[in-house]
């Protein structure tokens, strides 16, 4: 009876581990494969939020859509784990039922046994059980060996919820400016990559650690090129000669007049001359330089640079990153790309192009695409390439005449739109396959700004042309306006309003509706420098560096104004509790004087 019963344990175990283990394998690479913090749905979340920013009930469907999405996650994690602990349990159950079973089988030591023998028959049997056991055991302690460093490494957000980590704005902080907030993703790492820590391992002197911010500034004016940062604890008040609130400041090795980009811990600007062109990487923390990447060796680059302005020179593009790769491009045509780290990935050409005052539009980055808009006189064209490899996914031929303007992508009815401005028209585009979607023309001159997009509307604004208010689901003309009209800085808009810069130095805020003027400021400066939205308030620079602080109402009142003593053209770059500027001649970063301290 012992033996049956034994025997039976040891067949019913055997029969758990295989059948728990392909479950348990399974359930493994289903969870692996899956995080919810790097998912598109997260994107489509944001937008949705960005898009009703109002809409307080849906925001809080929003926050408990996310919390449910972690739970389960991490619920399934805890379930793995307690899977491989049963498994192993079950393991012993079956070695310890076997060995029992077992215990009183010897073989006859050095015995010819005819074929027929019993003995020899359980011999070989138990050879057979023996082996199969042994298969077992192997398979089961491979899979906890795999298994085990994977779930013991959760990741720390854990407990936390996109209402508690990324909270979207209050009424106070201005709900006309809301978006969803950076939220962790593939594209944005929010820890130091490897090489930051074997860096800091083995530095000379130990830093504090710091928690680097989730709220990315992946390319020119923002996330999608768009200029609404959720970037919290914002400073409003610092001094260059004084160091209140200055982090750090560096000068730049080459000029340029692109705008700082920020991902994790590191900051992105190039510079060039007539002899080199460079793409640098510096720590948002303390300002060093962490490695300079240089544009040669590319086949069909020019051996002479194209003449170019005082005012755009060699270097007027801004970079973009999805966090993975960091791309870059000059005017004469160099497009390079790097890893995280500065190892160059794919580098190339795409033609010198003629321009008469120098190639300005910035990249733009959407998911692991690349887009250019290479408008020119030679063959405008808009294309994708692969940010990894630099593979061309799409190439399409645009009409419109030179410009200066950069692309942006817009969310409506949560589908992306690659927008892009020229003259003289506004376009959109599937930002996937290049497909266009809708045309809406009536701009002209020399375009140098860029679109912007709030609440399924998309806004252009050209000098000597108009404010143009489009209708992106339908692609219908809403409303005109020309009372003021921006030359090179860009508009920025919420669901209710559209505020833009002029080059002779006013400030407006139209109804986004209407095209209503709202109200408008006269100010003895100019602006080159476009306009950002976060909490609630607009940062804008002037180009002597004077930086004026609006409410990002029907208010439009000023909050805040002071020089910060050298000259501004670039859009500065917004995250937790920072700013990083670019001057004429160096990078500084704006924090609080508790954080700095």
């Amino acid at each position: 009876m012992k033996k049956t019963i034994l025997r039976n344990l040891t067949i019913v175990s055997a029969i758990f581990i295989v059948t728990f283990s392909i479950m348990l394998i399974t359930n493994y690479f289903q969870v692996r494969s899956f995080n919810p913090l790097q998912t598109g749905v997260i994107e489509t979340l944001r937008q949705i939020n960005e898009e009703h920013a109002n809409n307080t009930e849906l925001q809080e469907q929003i926050r408990q859509l996310d919390l449910l999405a972690r739970r389960a996650y991490f619920v399934s994690m805890d379930h793995l784990m307690t899977g491989v602990y049963i498994l192993v349990g079950m393991l012993l159950v079956f070695i310890v039922s076997l060995r029992l079973y077992f215990a009183g089988e010897q073989q006859i030591p050095g015995k010819q046994v005819p074929p027929a023998d019993d003995w020899a028959v359980k011999t070989y049997a138990r050879g057979y059980v023996h082996w199969v056991a042994g298969g077992l055991v192997t398979a089961t302690l491979v899979f906890v060996f795999f298994s085990s460093p994977y779930l013991k490494t959760k990741p720390p957000q854990q407990a936390e919820t996109l209402a508690e980590t990324e909270a979207l704005p209050s009424e106070e902080a201005g709900r006309e400016s809301s978006d969803y907030g950076e939220l962790p993703s593939a594209d944005a790492p929010s820890v130091p990559s490897p090489a930051d820590e074997q860096e800091a391992a083995g530095a000379e002197e130990t830093l504090p650690a710091v928690e680097v911010s989730k709220v990315t500034h992946n390319g020119f004016r923002g996330n999608n090129s768009n200029a609404i940062s959720s970037a919290r604890n914002v400073p409003v008040q610092w001094d260059l000669n004084t160091k209140e609130n200055i982090a750090w400041t560096t000068d730049i090795p080459r000029q340029g007049y692109n705008s700082p980009v920020i991902n994790g811990s590191r900051v992105f600007i190039t510079g060039a001359d007539e002899q080199t062109r460079e793409l640098y990487c510096y720590d948002l923390y303390t300002g060093k330089q962490l490695w300079t990447l240089t544009a040669e060796g590319i086949s069909g680059s020019p051996s002479q640079m194209p003449k170019t302005s005082t005012d755009t020179g060699l270097a007027a593009s801004t970079v973009t990153t999805n966090g993975k790769q960091v791309c870059a491009i000059f005017a004469s045509g160099d497009l390079i790309c790097a890893d995280m780290d500065g190892k160059r990935l794919w580098a190339k050409n795409l033609g010198v192009p003629d321009n008469h005052y120098g190639y300005a539009s910035s990249l733009l980055v959407f998911g692991n695409l690349l887009i250019v808009q290479y408008d020119n006189h030679n063959s405008p064209r808009l294309m994708a390439l692969d940010m990894a490899t630099g593979t061309e996914r799409w190439n399409k031929a645009r009409t419109d005449k030179i410009t200066w303007s950069s692309p942006i992508i817009a969310y409506v009815n949560n589908q992306p739109q690659l927008v892009l401005m020229g003259n003289p028209g506004i376009t959109a585009y599937n930002p996937n396959n290049g497909e266009q979607y809708w045309r809406v023309e009536g701009l002209s001159g020399e375009v140098a700004s860029s679109p912007c997009s709030a609440g399924g509307l998309v806004f252009g604004a050209s000098e000597y042309a108009a404010l143009i208010a489009v209708d992106a689901t339908t692609g219908r003309t809403l409303w005109q306006a020309n009372d003021f009209l921006p030359e090179v800085s860009s508009p920025v808009a919420t669901a209710e309003h559209v505020y833009l810069a002029t080059s002779y130095g006013v400030l407006a805020c139209y109804d986004a509706k209407t095209g209503e003027l709202k109200s408008s400021h006269e100010l003895n400066t100019e602006f080159y420098s476009s306009p950002v939205i976060t909490e609630g308030k607009l940062y804008v620079f002037s180009n002597s560096g004077r930086m004026y602080i609006y409410s990002a109402n029907s208010d439009f009142r000023l909050l805040h104004s002071f020089e910060t003593g050298q000259a501004t053209f670039a859009t500065p770059a917004f995250t937790d509790g920072k700013i990083v500027v670019r001057t004429q001649t160096s990078l500084y970063c704006v924090t609080h004087s508790s954080v700095n301290s």
